[in-house]
């Protein structure tokens, strides 16, 4: 360009337009904006002085091509993780100070998986490869208890927490096994689908809540995410983990009137910008509301580190130890009042639980001298993950553990409506289980076609054994009691052998079943996502389960099972969102239950594999097969803060198990028959999160209906069933419902309550509900008010079931049941401290 020629507005123009920019000359040297400072100085002057000077001819700056752009090298991340960490060292994260132990974002130990400004609403849960998206716009109806819905609720245990949900009841377990977590969702046998981090807790125990963050309940079939069982659904429970974001130091307080002492502890100490350790501690010693001398006593710890050397690593390791005992409780009998009625079916039963008849609730007829239990689980958890690239993710996770299932208690059986008498008959156990799993994933993130994939693949090792015994030298006849233990006559309504001495040692029978399950699995899932419009979900896993079973029926009568079954599974689903807070969608799965897949149970009655002995033929059949639908819609409100879901669905099992007794050799035994058929439908809504910035809300209704569709095999009780087919099934409460709500009066006040609803439920063999007992519905109430002492104190005022409700939570499957009597009111103080 001339800039002598131009016209002055031009040759100002493009000397103000050369300003901030950089050019190279021929050398490749730099030029600044100073240039540009300078040529506008020399032709103002020139201007001014009117001379007459050379034309000056510049060329334009010739762009010079630039490299394409590349991901960084290994080493270029290796040094940028090193000048994170420096500058973390030099500038530590300021974080706000916490003005209240609860102030939802800014308390330093938020679950991380919850809606900051909402806890009551969790956003996602912890399998992030397996579930990449929102609870919103996941094709599946999952209820996650955070830790903030758990505290209200004064939940201590899982069991506790989950009867405090719809859409899941409680069953007793092989001869009234009290002391296992034994769950139904959505009508279906749970207690061996209990997972911890992802991983399966194996055997039947009892879970404490103290190193819990939150709890998942996964409706619906899910072999494919979490292998065989499943039919139902899966349960998650996701431990608390070290945080190197802030140290707090934790402990909450319990006195309540049944007695109540507890104490917890809860500690995160960050040791360095990437080193923390987390560490918690139970104390309890406890009765229970409304039932006479009843002990509920534990202790137990935890300890979790994190460090992260670089930001494209993590490792981490916890060990978790839990040890319940006290005195047992295996309820109160159950009245029937003479033969059955023919045509009695579904709602009119003859009797029910004794205490509905004047039975004081409180009777206690277990033997206080003799009758125990001892629960302890050791869990240890270590792994790491890895970030070969942005988009892949390796990690891997092993776990060791060891279970002890330890107890003597007492079943109140066989009332005797003329004498009002009853047998007191022992049930004893020894269980050790011990498992060992490996687990190894690899997560890809990648586009294709417009669509964001996150796709995951695994591989899956575990072997789980058990040693099932029993105690031995249980007779008691000096109180007139069998040489099997069983004390006749005892009173129904003052029960006599309360503080018997009996006089006995028991031991170990030394007759124990020993169950060992190897199973090996892969299997991969897809999450595939356009324009967050469509999202579309389908997994497949294969298991290969390899179970051996073996036993003594005496000391000189062993028999033993070896089988093995291949199990595949498949999911799928699609989401469509018409908004951004919305989704509708339908899904599609399938789930498998081997022989023996509930191994805590020794016989196929209660899900189990028994050994062959006394001549009865090996229980060789294929597996349960189970498939489900289900569609629905969820919806986020109020900003987001409040999460409404509500689904239909439907699901159906195939071969299943049955059994007849028959006489083989002479001797009574129970033989085992496949190819009978359930169904269930229903409707799940649920709520969670704020309605304002003051009123919380979560709970849900479901809403079922079920039928045996095939049977196989005559009724236990002929004169009211002829057939099994068209029954409900059992250990179901149809209808149930719950709602838990919270209001912040004042900076200092919260009141909060929560109301529980159960249907009918009815008891039977196999899941049919053929024995013509029930348990009545019922409606209980709790209630909390919470006060904000200071900015580390708080105090919380709890009073459970408010109007003391006589109510019960399982009932035994034979035709004279027991029957579990749940809490009565309470009254307890939490004062809790957060530094």
């Amino acid at each position: 360009m001339n800039f002598a020629k131009a016209p002055r507005s031009l040759r100002f123009e493009a000397a103000v337009n050369s300003l901030g920019q950089t050019v190279e000359n021929n050398s490749g040297k730099k030029v600044s904006a100073v240039a540009g400072l300078i040529a506008v100085a020399s032709f103002s002057g020139a201007e001014a002085q009117q001379s007459n000077l050379p034309p000056v001819t510049v060329d334009a700056p010739v762009a010079r091509p630039r490299p394409a752009a590349s991901k960084p090298s290994p080493d270029q991340l290796s040094a940028r993780s090193a000048l994170r960490r420096a500058a973390r060292r030099a500038q530590p994260a300021q974080v706000a100070p916490v003005p209240f132990p609860n102030a939802g974002s800014l308390a330093a130990d938020r679950n991380p998986y919850a809606d900051a400004a909402a806890p009551y609403k969790v956003d996602r849960v912890q399998a992030s490869g397996k579930f990449p998206e929102p609870l919103l716009n996941t094709p599946k109806t999952i209820t996650v208890l955070s830790k903030e819905v758990l505290a209200d609720q004064n939940s201590t245990t899982l069991k506790s927490a989950v009867l405090n949900t719809a859409g899941v009841t409680l069953g007793t377990g092989e001869g009234g096994n009290a002391f296992g977590d034994r769950f139904f969702i959505r009508g279906f046998d749970a207690r061996n689908d209990v997972f911890l981090d992802g991983m399966r807790d194996a055997g039947v125990s009892v879970r404490e809540n103290f190193f819990t963050e939150q709890v998942e309940i996964l409706r619906g079939p899910a072999s494919s995410f979490a292998g065989r069982g499943t039919t139902g659904g899966a349960i998650n429970i996701v431990t608390k983990q070290a945080s190197t974001e802030k140290s707090f130091y934790n402990m909450d307080t319990t006195f309540g009137t049944d007695h109540t002492k507890r104490v917890v502890l809860d500690v995160n100490q960050v040791i360095s910008p990437t080193l923390a350790v987390r560490a918690g501690g139970l104390f309890q010693d406890a009765g229970v509301a409304g039932r006479d001398y009843i002990k509920d006593d534990r202790d137990g710890g935890f300890i979790a580190a994190k460090w992260t050397p670089l930001d494209t690593v993590k490792l981490y390791a916890n060990y978790i130890h839990t040890n319940l005992h006290g005195l047992p409780d295996f309820g109160v009998p159950y009245y029937r009042p003479g033969a059955p009625q023919p045509n009695n079916r579904f709602t009119n039963t003859s009797g029910g639980p004794y205490p509905d008849f004047g039975v004081n609730r409180n009777n206690f007829y277990g033997l206080v001298n003799r009758d125990y239990y001892s629960i302890k689980q050791d869990i240890g958890t270590f792994g790491g993950e890895v970030a070969i690239t942005p988009d892949l993710t390796l990690s891997n996770k092993s776990r060791v553990q060891r279970s002890v299932l330890d107890y003597i208690g007492t079943l109140p059986e066989g009332p005797n409506t003329t004498t009002n008498t009853i047998n007191l008959n022992p049930q004893s156990r020894y269980q050790v289980t011990e498992n060992i799993a490996n687990q190894t994933e690899a997560t890809y993130k990648f586009g294709l076609a417009g669509w964001k994939h996150t796709a995951l693949g695994g591989v899956e090792v575990s072997r789980e054994i058990a040693s099932i015994d029993k105690y031995a030298n249980l007779s008691s006849e000096q109180l007139g009691g069998t040489a099997l233990g069983s004390i006749p006559n005892a009173s129904i309504y003052a029960p006599q052998y309360t503080f018997a001495n009996v006089g006995i040692n028991p031991t170990w029978a030394g007759l124990p079943t020993k169950v060992a399950i190897d199973t090996k699995s892969v299997y991969l899932l897809d999450t595939a996502n356009y324009n967050d419009f469509v999202i579309l979900n389908g997994g497949v896993r294969l298991d290969d389960y390899h179970i051996k079973v073996s036993g003594f029926s005496t000391a000189s009568v062993f028999g033993a099972q070896d089988q093995r079954y291949s199990l595949p599974n498949f999911n799928l689903g699609m989401v469509l969102k018409p908004l951004p807070i919305a989704s509708i969608y339908t899904a599609y799965a399938t789930s498998s239950n081997p022989v023996g897949a509930e191994f805590d149970g020794t016989s196929v009655q209660y899900g189990g594999l028994a050994p062959s002995l006394n001549g009865n033929p090996n229980q060789i059949f294929g597996p349960e097969k189970n498939k489900a639908v289900e569609v629905g819609t969820k919806w986020e409100l109020f900003d987001r803060h409040l999460l409404l879901t509500a689904a239909l669905f439907q699901t159906e099992k195939e071969n299943a198990r049955e059994s007849r007794n028959t006489t083989v050799n002479g001797q009574t035994v129970s033989l085992i028959t496949a190819g009978a058929a359930y169904k269930i439908q229903g409707i799940d809504l649920g709520v969670g999160g704020k309605i304002t910035d003051k009123w919380s809300v979560f709970g849900g209704l479901v809403l079922m209906k079920s039928e045996v569709t095939k049977s196989l095999v005559p009724s236990p009780q002929p004169l009211i069933y002829p057939t099994n087919v068209g029954l409900k099934l059992a250990n179901v409460a149809h209808q149930s419902f719950s709602m838990l709500s919270k209001y912040q009066l004042t900076d200092v006040w919260e009141i909060g309550g929560q109301a529980v609803y159960r249907s009918k439920m009815y008891g039977g063999t196999f899941l049919a509900a053929n024995q013509g007992t029930q348990l009545p519905s019922y409606w209980r109430f709790d209630t909390f008010v919470e006060a904000k002492v200071n900015k580390n104190w708080t105090a919380k005022l709890f009073v459970a079931n408010i109007t003391n409700k006589l109510y019960y939570d399982a009932l035994y499957q034979s035709a004279t049941p027991f029957v579990f009597v749940a809490p009565g009111r309470s009254v307890s103080m939490v004062l809790s401290a957060r530094f």
